[in-house]
């Protein structure tokens, strides 16, 4: 009789696979559950951290198994190339998170108006676990915003100040914002807040925003305010946001001169 030799199968490889497809569908589970508020952040912040172990697992399976495969000639290199994938897709978005947080300074509250911030009532009153507080935007802080985002600053209008409300309530309904409160305007110098939550593009972490809304001499003055919820560093995100609606409602105020 001839004796044939089978090729082993390499066991790293094929865990790695293994390992990367459940991070993959565990991350897009859990993100798509906090998404749609079915799943709180604290919770979620816990499965990502899962994910990432388990994506860094994978991958590291996935390098094991090719090493071995080519020493050994051992079977399952389209596996290892798989799990090296996957597990590179899953680990993206944290690898694009790391270098936010060395590009953006380590704040989670940016205001237009840092002398007088807008007030987020309703963020104040939120208390619970990892939950941040709503406090006074620091000297530091405001240094490092001022150095960091020279570009944020309010918005002057020559319209009235409920023409500008109009326009910032479109704004606010377009991106899906829930508005929590709206206060102020009793008498024409008492300037508008209205509070609402954002949420962030990918994964939905929420931020309370304030946009103010004052009239002045037939000029309408719009400050805005966004601060994360969780967390001591927001990636930039605040400062996008408020860049974002601004430059919109520039857009759309010039727009009524066409109207």
């Amino acid at each position: 009789m001839t004796a044939v030799l089978e090729r082993r199968s390499s066991s790293a490889a094929i865990w790695s696979r293994r390992f990367g497809i459940f991070a993959a569908v565990l991350f897009t589970l859990s993100a798509a559950g906090h998404r749609t508020e079915m799943l709180e952040t604290l919770p979620f912040l816990w499965l990502l951290a899962i994910v990432f172990g388990l994506a860094l697992l994978a991958l590291g399976l996935a390098l094991a198994g090719l090493k071995r495969i080519w020493d050994t000639g051992e079977r399952g290199a389209s596996a290892a190339v798989w799990g090296l994938i996957i597990a590179a897709c899953v680990l993206a978005p944290f690898a694009i998170s790391a270098v936010r947080i060395v590009l953006y300074p380590n704040i989670n509250d940016i205001s237009t108006d840092l002398a007088d911030p807008p007030e987020l009532t309703v963020a104040s009153s939120r208390a619970g676990p990892g939950i941040n507080p709503v406090e006074p935007i620091s000297e530091e802080a405001a240094r490092l915003q001022s150095e960091s985002y020279p570009d944020v600053a309010g918005r002057r209008y020559e319209y009235t100040r409920d023409r500008i409300i109009e326009v910032v309530d479109n704004l606010v309904a377009a991106r899906g914002w829930r508005v929590l409160r709206r206060s102020g305007g009793i008498t024409p110098d008492t300037p508008v807040t209205i509070e609402v939550e954002a949420k962030s593009f990918l994964l939905g972490f929420p931020a309370d925003v304030a946009i103010r809304i004052s009239e002045d001499e037939n000029a309408a003055h719009v400050d805005m305010r966004s601060a994360s919820r969780y967390g001591t560093h927001d990636f930039g995100d605040n400062a996008k946001r408020i860049r974002r609606f601004l430059a919109d409602l520039d857009a759309q105020v010039a727009a009524l001169v066409s109207r």
